[in-house]
């Protein structure tokens, strides 16, 4: 695509990285064939190359206005568009520089900014524990929207205390250890079946992600250099140490640590750091081959009950390209997962902060999602990532959990 950019943006970071990627896209439209927004609402400006226009038009000096500005919040930031184009455009790191631009020229209304701080400010906080143990207390009391975003309290189990030579950094995040404590003792008791310590972090916190996508990004990289600070003596550690790889069991967290490389390349303190991090960084399910050979043999000759419908989150499939270890190595240990034949690539309305800030297209996608996954009529419905396992379990009876989490109960069992 030929592009122009106007002066305000030429010789910028952010003029020359959106350029080259604007350069990549030839407007051929396969984009919107997987665009759940433009399924839904059937209009191309709020589609991956509607978008890319709109955004195109402010680079290259059009004044924005509140229509963009809405037409790209509408977007999920799901990077499905991604795995579909044939000249691979780089969309989400495009999305992310023309909100950027669009919000530093178009004002919100306030209340709209008061919800998008409130998000920002407190789910990465430390005040957001004991506001979940609150709801939990008295989750039947609250309405039936407010219920559905406050998980059931469960018994996590006990941290495995065996410590072996392989060993793993496990970052706690933010909203996770509070709403789902089980999924990172889970995490660790499957890494102690194989042979593998997960350490945790006694500092750090948020990887960022929050603050990033609701357009704080200086913010957020406060927040990725503080976990960088904190994570560094493990990387550079030699003995007990010492980890092999940082392995975040949430994939909305982990697309995000990959990305610091990106995100900080500019930063002379933290780019060679953010790099090394990054490289470093795994998504739980790329362990699947190890953990599924390790415990091949626990589960020989016995066959794990019921149907488990697997729901590749949005940050699994398309932003990571990781597709199939789930259904594939569980599968090899006697689990019965399944895929929905229609729609699996779509975005189940999670997307981050999104079933918050547009619920109504949220709540469409959710109920369509799981209209697809019900129909396997599964014991279980298995995600990866606590946003989407959040936003499902408020749609429907049948138990959704963490796919570590279940191969941990039947470990047990």
């Amino acid at each position: 695509m030929q592009t122009n950019l106007s002066p305000e943006y030429q010789g910028t970071p952010d003029g020359i990285a959106a350029e080259a990627i604007l350069r990549k896209c030839v407007h051929c439209g396969f984009c919107t064939a997987t665009c759940p927004t433009y399924q839904l609402l059937g209009d191309e400006l709020d589609g991956p190359r509607g978008r890319i226009y709109l955004m195109k038009q402010v680079l290259e000096g059009a004044e924005p206005t509140r229509a963009t500005q809405l037409h790209l919040d509408r977007c999920l930031t799901c990077r499905n568009c991604e795995s579909t184009c044939p000249s691979g455009v780089d969309y989400g790191h495009l999305v992310d520089i023309g909100r950027k631009l669009v919000d530093a020229k178009v004002p919100r209304p306030a209340g709209e900014r008061a919800v998008r701080w409130a998000l920002k400010e407190g789910l990465p906080s430390g005040g957001f524990a004991p506001a979940m143990r609150m709801g939990q207390a008295v989750r039947g009391l609250l309405p039936g929207k407010l219920r559905a975003k406050v998980p059931e309290r469960r018994d996590p189990g006990a941290w495995p205390q065996r410590r072996h030579t392989r060993k793993v950094l496990l970052p706690e995040g933010c909203v996770q250890p509070s709403m789902a404590p089980g999924i990172d003792r889970a995490t660790a008791r499957v890494l102690d079946a194989v042979g593998i310590t997960a350490l945790r972090v006694p500092a750090g916190g948020c990887c960022g992600a929050v603050k990033f996508h609701l357009n704080d990004q200086d913010a957020a990289k406060v927040q990725m250099r503080a976990n960088i600070d904190a994570w560094w003596p493990y990387v550079q550690g030699a003995g007990d140490t010492a980890v092999e790889a940082i392995v975040v069991n949430a994939s909305g967290c982990s697309v995000m640590v990959k990305d610091y490389g990106h995100v900080l390349r500019d930063d002379p303190a933290y780019a060679e750091k953010a790099r090394r991090v990054s490289g470093l960084a795994r998504d739980l399910t790329e362990l699947l081959p190890q953990i599924s050979a390790g415990l091949a043999s626990r589960f020989e000759g016995k066959k794990p009950s019921g149907v488990i419908a697997f729901h590749p989150p949005c940050t699994l499939q398309h932003g990571q390209q990781l597709r199939g270890l789930v259904e594939r190595h569980l599968g090899e240990l006697g689990f019965d997962v399944q895929v929905a034949a229609n729609e699996a690539h779509l975005c189940c309305g999670s997307a981050g902060t999104y079933s918050v800030l547009q619920p109504e297209i949220a709540v469409q996608l959710r109920d369509r999602k799981l209209g697809h996954l019900q129909a396997l009529a599964p014991a279980t419905i298995a995600s990866a990532n606590i946003g989407c396992i959040t936003h499902l379990q408020g749609g429907c009876s049948t138990p959704v959990r963490h796919w570590v989490e279940v191969l941990d109960e039947a470990l047990a069992a």
